[in-house]
């Protein structure tokens, strides 16, 4: 008898907890990304990135879902200034930097963005959403529209995304400006189109 109770005791437990395991709020995955500078005729600023994404689900209603999104990226850009009258005489050596800044540019980008998400699912499978995220940034070169160190980055994004069991496979078209709020000596920054393609697993 104790044996039996014992069993039923084990099988429930292992009921409740693969229930929890399907209602898990987390989604953990991963994003591949590239994008330019709107066009124009100062700079150019090509780049790729990668994404960590880390997903909790806030609330969700009849219609909607509300997320937090974290994500740590690695940005890797080219970067030229083209129209080297940006950088004006006023500026000290300013010689010297409009010939360095000319010269096409690697630059290395790490970010950690927080993110706020309204999704609204269409049928079982598919989604719409909207994105805005904000995060600190390190750039680790100095150019004519921004200096090296510490900055910022702000995204706002659409989304569609597509599920399969416990997979999702996502698109996002995504605006991106980075500055440093004035900490640093040059704030112009950069403006970027970018699109993203990602694969997600339900935890």
């Amino acid at each position: 008898m104790a044996r039996k109770l014992l069993l039923i005791l084990m099988l429930l437990l292992a009921v409740k907890m693969s229930a929890q395991e399907g209602n898990s709020r987390f989604c953990f995955g991963f994003n591949y990304g590239f994008g330019s500078e709107f066009s124009n005729r100062n700079y150019t600023f090509n780049s790729h990135f990668y994404k960590l994404q880390l997903y909790y689900l806030l609330k969700e209603t009849k219609h909607f879902q509300y997320q937090i999104l974290v994500q740590p990226e690695i940005n890797f850009a080219e970067h030229q200034l083209l129209n080297f009258y940006f950088v004006k005489p006023e500026t000290p050596n300013y010689q010297q930097k409009r010939e360095e800044y000319t010269r096409l540019k690697d630059i290395r980008e790490f970010a950690l963005n927080c993110g706020f998400l309204v999704r609204k699912p269409i049928g079982k499978v598919c989604s719409f959403y909207v994105l805005g995220s904000i995060g600190p940034m390190i750039t680790d070169t100095e150019t004519e529209r921004m200096s090296k160190g510490f900055a910022f980055a702000d995204v706002l994004a659409l989304g569609f995304t597509t599920s399969y069991n416990k997979l999702q496979f996502d698109i996002r078209p995504s605006i991106r400006h980075v500055s440093n709020a004035g900490l640093g000596s040059s704030n112009a920054g950069y403006n970027t189109k970018n699109i993203e393609f990602g694969i997600y697993y339900q935890l």
